[in-house]
């Protein structure tokens, strides 16, 4: 039996009553999810202007420390009450949340499982804009995430939301079910719904940072930010509710950040970086444009980067004028045709692998008979 199933039927008074009240689990869901999201705004230091963007490293690390306070707050919180409500051991009550055991096997089949789903743009970075020795090497990597930008997007970021929306949210949505066993489906398909939901803010932070985009374009973006982080948010609860494990999608999300969405359609071709044959270089005077520098001087980085990015603009006008042969249109067609194999291999795959690379011995629900 699934151990948070255990810990319900053990503790709840009645076989219909649940250990706290679906009300309560509502009311902390909310709380959590505006604890997480407002205080961008409470502060200069957090809040997006034309003057001060998101990607700002001020803003960057104002904001980590945001989360950071509030997932410690919420975390508090929610071992206090199953602390008081359940009556258990602190070790079950960090088993429940999915910080301990750690199952290095359970945690990288779920990675390896969200991997298939990537195969084809795992190809396209990987061999056809040659960047597989990038990866073996983790140069690339290491700088990176020694970019407040990519500490943001792949620690961070994934940590703070798996454990505030999938490590949190749903041990409360499970204590306050009616047998949660027999309602699945309710935790996976509502809880991420305040995921999406806390993503809703950034329509009104781009607004603020680009006050003469129209609004219709703005909100179509922001309803589809929604419904992928939502749809992600399934996936998430599903893999957390079936492992028992919080670092599982914290990997997960990590790699997704990094993959972003896949090619569905269009031709697959090199891009000039690739072309030019040293695409680490030119990637890396394109940061210096778009990320800055790691002083933390927005001013100055800013101006570091216009002086690369006109180095690079000058680098790249003496280069020969690169030319579509027909060769290289065949090669193209090539790679297209094999990288959209790969994809649907990759589906396929995910498909075949959907229970099997997710099933751990810390599930938290009992899926017997699912």
């Amino acid at each position: 039996m699934a151990f948070a199933q255990g810990l319900w039927q053990y503790y709840s008074r009645t076989e219909d009553q649940p250990i706290i009240s679906t009300r309560t689990a509502a009311a902390l869901s909310i709380a959590y999810t505006t604890l997480y999201v407002l205080p961008f705004y409470l502060s200069s230091l957090t809040r997006p202007s034309p003057d001060l963007p998101r990607d700002s490293p001020t803003v960057i690390r104002a904001r980590v420390r945001s989360v950071t306070l509030s997932c410690a707050l919420c975390s508090v919180i929610t071992i206090c009450i199953i602390s008081f409500h359940a009556h258990v051991p602190r070790l079950q009550i960090l088993k429940l949340l999915g910080w301990y055991p750690i199952d290095i096997a359970g945690t990288a089949k779920p990675l390896l499982l969200t991997a298939f789903l990537f195969a084809g743009p795992l190809f396209e970075k990987g061999i056809v804009e040659g960047k597989w020795k990038e990866w073996i090497r983790g140069r690339k990597m290491y700088e990176c995430l020694d970019s407040w930008i990519g500490w943001r997007n792949y620690v961070a970021g994934p940590f703070t939301e798996e454990l505030l929306f999938r490590s949190l949210l749903l041990p409360i949505a499970i204590l306050g079910q009616p047998n949660p066993s027999t309602r699945k489906l309710n935790l996976i398909l509502l809880t991420p719904l305040y995921f999406g939901i806390a993503h809703i803010h950034h329509f009104y932070e781009f607004k603020l940072t680009h006050p003469r985009t129209p609004f219709l374009p703005t909100l179509l973006m922001t309803l589809f930010q929604f419904s992928y982080t939502t749809i992600f948010g399934w996936y998430a609860a599903f893999v957390f509710l079936r492992t028992g494990s919080l670092w599982s999608v914290v990997l997960c999300h990590a790699f997704c950040n990094w993959m972003g969405l896949p090619r569905l359609w269009g031709k697959v071709s090199r891009t000039v970086a690739s072309e030019i044959g040293s695409s680490s270089e030119v990637e890396q005077m394109m940061d210096a444009t778009v990320l800055g520098e790691r002083s933390g001087d927005t001013d100055r980085a800013t101006a570091q980067g216009d002086r690369r990015g006109r180095s690079y603009s000058r680098r790249i006008g003496k280069l020969p004028q690169l030319r579509v042969t027909d060769g290289n249109a065949r090669l193209e067609t090539a790679w297209t045709v094999v990288y959209y194999a790969i994809l649907f291999s990759g589906v396929l795959a995910f498909w075949k692998g959907f229970w099997v690379l997710t099933r751990a011995e810390g599930g938290l629900v009992d899926w017997n008979g699912a």
